[in-house]
């Protein structure tokens, strides 16, 4: 470890603390109607669009309809990317001639950009034409983080209202998420990354003559339009198979961070809308704060870990220690080094962006840990595009029930009494994650013809393969960690499945509870309530993400990591 590399995670640290107020901000005159310095470039856009869909702007709905509207458009959107990519061959803008993607991918890949997962089991550099890149994934990009932000700001106003049917307009939301939010950011953003050497054009590949007298095929493609979102939309689907390795999407230490910042602005910048339309944004700090505990220890330990190498790989002068040499490179960028990389891994599985710019399977099994239990706390570490937002309020829920019990008083948020339904709810919402997880990866543990037969490595290793690739099905994330091949029918069925799951089962609750909230009075909190806005709750709320992950995983995590480490240090590895 190195002061530079801790200096790195710090700055970041930073940048997003300094960033969150102002995104907030913005956030909260999007989403409230306020005027903002667009409204005289969007203000004509978007009551054309209203004009031209036929939507009443005026008009709110129910947590019924709300949930309604979100799942018709779902539908709609993956039968449509699942025909673009089955009729490619036959579509322009597709100069490499890619044939039809083949069926259980192209469902694999509908549900996964349509849940916001991006995850890839497929080289799109090879598979994908630069029509389905644009047009569809994309544009996915775009939509999917847009209905998770709208659906954040559904359950922000189910808390801040009272005695209200309703949770705002999903159309309403998601066209103000896309007009006045992603479209301008990304516009910057790409014309930056282009700076850095970000490829962005339409050109047929390259075929150009190597030092040693062959040929290589230099693959390009409109890459800057769609890192950006990728980012920014915490998507994570990266245009070449190597992702943000690869130096045509993240050429630079600059790009590095910059990608870095962009995963976590909207994220950290929801805590402070919530605080602000709640009417308490010390509670939006305390929420804020419980995320970036979560986050430092994270990237600390992963950063520690790959700092400190594999004992097996020591030298002479190092054996003492136990240290490797330079620490562990294997798996990583030479321009990012250690501690981007490690920082990196731990945003991006913490914020369910699933971009990746080194192979996890790589690490040391503690710094591979981290990533995968990032994800399986249930992506509320600064989360996804609203998608984090709502998860740790859910969480919130249960900590403020918890504490209700440990006084002996009816529990109480924001003025706002939790009851049996809410309870209900909430549990429903965080257990789909578990089930879906644990009961697809033993599934194919269990099933040598097609669960393990697609492992790299075998022992916990392997099983951690299996493990990870559910939990960034399941948690929207789309990470990968590497060694297994899963795009065979079998994975490509089940993780789609596992992604439909953990979007729509999670959500529809979460819609439910968030009407309830809508619904009931609000009363000055009682002396005996819980406060909510202090240092007390942000470590209560700490307990209950880790207590409810660590007894839920905690078997698993230790026939894979731990057991992985535990062997290494004995002189095994897998």
């Amino acid at each position: 470890m190195t002061v530079n590399g801790w200096l790195q995670i710090l700055l970041f640290a930073a940048i997003v603390a300094a960033a969150t107020r102002p995104v907030g901000r913005y956030l909260t005159q999007v989403f409230t109607g306020r005027g903002t310095w667009l409204d005289p470039v969007l203000r004509p856009i978007e009551r054309g669009i209203y004009r031209l869909c036929g939507i009443d702007p005026s008009r709110e709905m129910r947590w019924t309809e709300y949930a309604t509207a979100l799942l018709a458009f779902s539908a709609v959107s993956m039968l449509l990317l699942y025909g673009l990519q089955r009729l490619q061959g036959w579509l322009p803008l597709n100069p490499q001639r890619f044939a039809a993607v083949s069926p259980h991918s192209a469902f694999n890949t509908a549900a996964s950009f349509v849940t916001n997962t991006n995850w890839q089991g497929y080289a799109g550099e090879s598979t994908m034409s630069y029509l389905t890149q644009m047009a569809g994934l994309a544009y996915q990009n775009f939509a999917s983080a847009a209905v998770g932000l709208a659906l954040a700001v559904a359950f922000i106003r189910g808390i801040a209202h009272r005695q209200h049917e309703t949770l705002g307009n999903l159309w309403v939301d998601t066209t103000r998420g896309l007009l006045w939010v992603f479209l301008p950011a990304c516009l910057v953003s790409a014309i930056v990354l282009v700076s850095q050497g970000v490829v962005q054009n339409l050109n047929a590949y390259e075929v150009v003559q190597t030092v040693e007298g062959g040929a290589q095929t230099i693959a390009q493609g409109p890459v800057a339009a769609q890192e950006a979102i990728k980012q920014l939309g915490t998507n994570g689907g990266g245009f070449f198979n190597a992702n943000s390795a690869h130096p045509f999407e993240n050429p630079t230490p600059f790009s590095n961070l910059l990608s870095m910042v962009l995963v976590f602005l909207i994220p950290a910048g929801l805590t402070w809308t919530l605080g602000d339309l709640a009417g308490s944004r010390r509670h939006g700090w305390a929420v804020w704060a419980a995320m970036a505990v979560l986050f430092i220890g994270g990237a600390g330990v992963t950063y520690w870990a790959e700092a400190r190498g594999n004992p097996l790989l020591t030298g002479l002068d190092q054996a003492a220690t136990g240290l490797q040499a330079g620490g562990n490179m294997e798996g990583k960028e030479v321009r990012f080094g250690i501690a981007g990389s490690a920082l990196f891994a731990a945003v991006t599985t913490a914020a369910s962006c699933g971009a990746v710019n080194s192979m996890h399977a790589s690490y040391t099994p503690l710094g591979g840990l981290v990533p995968l239990a990032n994800i399986l706390l249930g992506e509320v570490i600064f989360g996804g595009v609203g998608a984090g937002l709502y998860g740790i309020l859910i969480f919130v829920v249960l900590a403020v029930f918890v504490a209700g019990l440990m006084v002996g008083r009816t529990p109480e948020y924001l003025g706002k009494r939790i009851e049996a339904f809410d309870v209900k709810m909430a549990m429903l919402a965080i257990l789909v994650f578990p089930l879906t997880i644990l009961a697809c990866t033993g599934i194919a543990v269990l099933s040598p013809a097609f669960g393990t037969s697609s492992l790299l490595n075998h022992g916990p290793h392997g099983l951690t393969e299996i493990l990870y690739a559910y939990t960034s099905a399941t948690g929207n994330n789309g990470s990968a960690f590497a060694g297994l091949s899963a795009n065979t029918p079998w994975y490509n069925a089940s993780l789609g499945a596992a992604m439909l799951i953990g979007r729509f089962l999670a959500v529809i609750p979460m819609l439910a509870l968030a009407g309830h909230l809508a619904g009931k009075k609000t009363a000055p909190p009682s002396a005996a309530a819980f406060p909510v806005t202090t240092p007390l709750f942000t470590v209560l709320l700490l307990g209950v993400i880790v207590i409810v992950g660590a007894l839920t995983f905690l078997p698993a995590i230790s026939l894979g990591p731990v057991v992985e480490e535990l062997l290494m240090r004995e002189g095994r590895v897998f």
